[in-house]
């Protein structure tokens, strides 16, 4: 993921608390973050981490795969703190909690905003504790995000961190277009919008992060090539010309849009070539790392 920034660019990078502590509460696998972490210095990138996933140990009874919510979210809160006083000496003092807890693909056996502040509260509390310069940024929320943002802010989930993360996915169309489903106009553009909710709830000026955006050039099913496409369809990938197309418009659009302060292209490198899904190919490279169209049009809309 490529923050919108000339210099200094930032890359969020999950750093999976199942990797981190796969079979007890009582040691520590940091080696792979460890290279991350040298690599992204290395590069003159910063890194957003984010803080996801339960190990196996970790879980409810019954819990089936590392997507479940924590069995004891002060566990979670350990593994977080454990992260921010390994890494803030390594300059890393920005954090995602959790990815797309509006989610049952990612927060199951079910979506819940109580459950997901119940994380939240202990978590936030043990990482400033341990660094007084540390910035957390809300599970980035998938689309529509409103009644779930609602629900955290009537917890006291906006006054907990320094900004909302959230993904405004909008293809098959460009952040612009005006459709109301658009998730890039729930921001700031509908009624309710993500920053009159977090108005209404006493933090107007919370800002808003955009930790994903981006849409996919292969899958199955309809291929859009434009704004529009046939009646009575819906695509779910993108040709590699609109994706760049796509590209162009977010930044442009981010400059503009109110509250939002950071955006981050999902993702660098398509995952596979799996054409039975559209998950393997958000990059701007091919996974042979061959760069597509897109890869030139996001860095020159960056150095605009």
């Amino acid at each position: 993921k490529y923050r919108m920034a000339k210099k200094d660019t930032p890359v969020a990078k999950p750093l999976d608390w199942s990797e981190v502590q796969p079979t007890s509460a009582a040691s520590y696998r940091w080696s792979y973050f460890d290279r991350v972490v040298s690599a992204a210095r290395a590069r003159g990138l910063s890194l957003l981490p984010v803080l996801t996933y339960t190990p196996a140990w970790a879980r409810p009874a019954g819990a089936t795969n590392k997507m479940w919510a924590p069995a004891n979210p002060s566990q979670f809160a350990a593994f977080a703190a454990a992260a921010v006083r390994r890494y803030a000496p390594k300059g890393i003092h920005t954090w995602e909690i959790w990815n797309e807890p509006n989610t049952t693909a990612f927060w199951q056996p079910q979506p819940s905003a109580a459950a997901y502040v119940e994380l939240l509260r202990p978590t936030v509390a043990g990482m400033r504790k341990r660094d007084s310069k540390v910035f957390i940024v809300s599970g980035g929320l998938a689309p529509d995000a409103r009644g779930f943002l609602s629900s955290m802010c009537a917890l006291g989930a906006n006054r907990l961190v320094n900004a909302i993360g959230y993904h405004p996915y909008s293809f098959p169309l460009t952040p612009q277009n005006p459709v109301a489903w658009n998730a890039w106009r729930q921001i700031s553009a509908t009624k309710p919008s993500l920053r009159s909710i977090l108005a209404a709830h006493g933090t107007p000026g919370r800002p808003i992060w955009a930790t994903e955006y981006g849409a996919p050039t292969d899958g199955p099913g309809t291929e859009a090539t434009a704004q529009g496409w046939p009646r009575g369809t819906c695509p779910d990938h993108v040709s590699e010309a609109f994706q760049a197309t796509l590209a162009t418009d977010s930044v442009t659009t981010a400059t503009k849009t109110p509250g939002l302060r950071a955006l981050f292209w999902f993702t660098d490198r398509d995952a596979g070539t799996d054409q039975s899904t559209p998950e393997d190919f958000f990059g701007l490279r091919q996974a042979n790392g061959t760069p597509k169209p897109v890869y030139a049009a996001l860095r020159n809309a960056i150095r605009r």
